[in-house]
């Protein structure tokens, strides 16, 4: 394989800057560093609604994670998992501020690539590099499926929550997933396949694609 695009070496210099200043005793947000004086408390949640952003949060960084992988693997053949891994990294960022925000407990203790704490995520992180590393096609519709999992998951932690903030950043997320499922099926067609839902509902997924009024994330 080429050398790792340029992209995805920026992410990662940026999660070592991170994590060097959070070792260094920087301030850490939503777990272990205090709460602004602006911030609200997680009493303000449902049970739900805590569970929901503590799964979003990692969920994010399953995306980035694969992505990154990937890129590691198939970087030299297109740059879509190197560019969209950059825009989980701020989705992830965005549910951190939220957990930040309501005083509840970040789940992302270590920041290493394919590490969670959740353990269906885990096991679901093994299990898509795993397939992802067999071939370029298959990094391609793993990135599909986590995209379609992605809005699912979103659509039904909107449904579970009346809080104005997190409803304006879990719809945030949401149209990301649709530009960023364009783009993997974009490249997927390229190769001569068409793409088929994998999560959602097959009406839903054409929605998504041939929706043109969709803000590229």
């Amino acid at each position: 394989m080429n050398a790792k695009p340029f992209i995805t070496a920026t992410l990662i210099g940026s999660m070592l800057l991170a994590s060097t200043a959070f070792a260094a005793g920087g301030p850490r947000n939503g777990y272990g560093g205090g709460r602004s004086a602006d911030t609200a408390s997680s009493d303000d949640l449902t049970t739900i609604e805590v569970s929901d952003l503590q799964f979003m949060r990692e969920e994010e960084k399953l995306a980035r994670d694969v992505y990154l992988t990937m890129d590691q693997y198939w970087g030299d053949r297109t740059q879509v998992f190197a560019q969209i891994a950059l825009s989980e990294e701020s989705h992830t960022s965005t549910v951190d501020y939220l957990l930040n925000k309501f005083g509840v407990e970040d789940p992302v203790v270590n920041d290493t690539i394919g590490v969670f704490t959740n353990e269906e995520l885990q096991a679901l992180y093994d299990e898509l590099v795993a397939k992802g590393k067999n071939s370029f096609v298959d990094g391609l519709f793993v990135g599909g499926l986590i995209e379609e999992k992605d809005m699912r998951d979103i659509l039904a932690a909107i449904n579970q929550t009346d809080e104005r903030a997190i409803i304006l950043a879990y719809s945030n997320l949401l149209d990301g997933s649709k530009s960023h499922l364009k783009a993997f099926v974009k490249v997927i067609e390229a190769q001569g396949l068409t793409y088929e839902a994998q999560v959602l509902d097959p009406e839903e997924v054409e929605l998504i694609l041939h929706d043109e009024s969709q803000v590229e994330d």
